[in-house]
């Protein structure tokens, strides 16, 4: 059974958000549940700082020694910062997911979508 915290909010893409700097800033990552099926991690293509993504538009990918996935991006915004850890140890996604593991710092203008995200009760539906 996958970790699914309390106090972050989801995608039916298997991405996870939490504020960081409230209410603007928020952090991003893939979750227990996608990098358990993803497999080894061995290379993160991550949005650019200073990017305009999208909600529901791919911001990325992951390449595992299984297959390479898209990360989707969960809310509108800017790329703030990026987890440059990554470039080194991709496989922090598999070992921290929730922590060291994060991808990306998005600053968002409209806080509200962050409620129309799924929550942890409605995402550990989704993956049973």
């Amino acid at each position: 059974m996958s970790l699914i915290p309390e106090e972050l909010r989801y995608t039916k893409e298997h991405e996870w958000l939490v504020a960081t700097e409230i209410p603007t800033i928020v952090r991003v990552g893939i979750t227990d549940f996608a990098q358990s099926a993803l497999g080894d991690i061995v290379y993160i293509q991550m949005p650019k700082i200073g990017e305009n993504i999208k909600a529901d538009a791919v911001c990325g990918e992951v390449e595992s020694t299984k297959s390479v996935s898209e990360i989707y991006a969960p809310v509108t915004g800017v790329v703030k910062r990026v987890n440059e850890a990554l470039n080194k140890n991709p496989e922090l996604v598999n070992s921290e997911p929730y922590g060291q593991g994060w991808i990306a710092e998005i600053e968002i203008s409209d806080v509200s979508v962050i409620e129309k995200l799924l929550s942890a009760a409605e995402y550990r539906t989704l993956t049973a």
